[in-house]
């Protein structure tokens, strides 16, 4: 029960979720506190089918989120796809850690993720506004138990109902 690019259909539709939770409208206030959704799903399937969730989903999955925020094209395409490289080579020592530590491997995910970004922004002229561009750093390691152990559990189902 794959579609035809070979990803599985909990990974596709989570991947769809995360999309539409980026570009949800927030108040002012705590915009800029959004977590960084299709990261946080692209590790946890990177840690779970690291053979059918790596680089190129990661690049895909970017190419739609630089498209959904109007950003220069490539921009988050090249920054989720080191992320996924050092997942996919973390992944076997990640798994084993417990949620909160994962929490800790995530924030640096997400800050090398902002840092890159933050690196093109650079080069195009367009620095952050603020200070609070890194609060997703912290917001995204603080939401990642919920993410894991919603994807988790969306996965023991799936697969689950394979048998």
């Amino acid at each position: 029960m794959t579609p035809a690019l070979g990803i599985p259909v909990p990974v596709a539709i989570s991947l769809l979720v995360a999309l539409a939770l980026t570009i949800v409208p927030l108040p002012d206030a705590i915009a800029t506190t959004r977590p960084e959704w299709v990261l946080l799903v692209l590790i946890y399937w990177g840690m779970a089918f690291p053979r059918r969730v790596g680089i190129v989903t990661a690049f895909v999955a970017g190419l739609f989120l630089d498209v959904l925020q109007n950003q220069l094209l490539g921009q988050n395409a090249l920054s989720l796809a080191v992320a996924m490289f050092i997942v996919l080579q973390i992944y076997p020592r990640m798994r084993v850690f417990p949620v909160w530590q994962q929490s800790v491997a995530v924030a640096f995910l997400v800050t090398l993720v902002s840092l890159l970004n933050l690196w093109v922004r650079g080069a195009t002229g367009l620095p952050p506004d603020s200070m609070m561009y890194w609060a997703p750093v912290l917001s995204s390691a603080l939401v990642w138990p919920l993410v894991y152990r919603v994807l988790r559990d969306a996965r023991r189902r799936w697969l689950l109902h394979l048998t």
